[in-house]
């Protein structure tokens, strides 16, 4: 049986707004929104690598705050787990993967479109904050 993939994310917030950002790779997602962050590497521990992803791609350091409860699946093999998260350093702006980010208030969290994959998380992170999570659509 393979290993299972962990995939973390930042649920990264300034004051009430929520960052996300615009996917430009791969192809398939690209044009879609994220909670940003990336693959937990061999020897490297969640933590850690949101912490590396984060500095990578939006260039920022960051402060871990709390794992929001659960984890989602995302392709087979593949599961995401999100973090609270603010930023000590730097100002979020698109170097990987991604060709904008946005902060989003409350009443604008579903102005963009998220992945699929992330919908669930988004939720449950505004869940974890006391937001009442308004699904997509209603």
């Amino acid at each position: 049986m393979s290993e299972r993939v962990v995939v973390v994310a930042g649920a990264l917030y300034d004051g009430e707004r929520l960052l996300a950002a615009r996917r430009s790779a791969p192809a398939e997602l690209a044009g879609r929104w994220e909670l940003p962050g990336g693959k937990v590497e061999r020897g490297e521990s969640p933590t850690d690598a949101l912490v590396r992803e984060l500095r990578e791609e939006l260039g920022v350091d960051v402060a871990l705050l709390a794992r929001v409860p659960g984890e989602w699946p995302l392709k087979p093999g593949y599961v995401l787990q999100v973090w609270t998260a603010r930023v000590l350093t730097g100002e979020p702006r698109p170097l990987e993967d991604h060709d904008e980010v946005r902060w989003l208030g409350p009443a604008e969290t579903w102005s963009v479109d998220w992945l699929e994959q992330d919908v669930p998380a988004v939720r449950e992170v505004l869940r974890s904050r006391g937001i009442q999570p308004v699904p997509p659509g209603g």
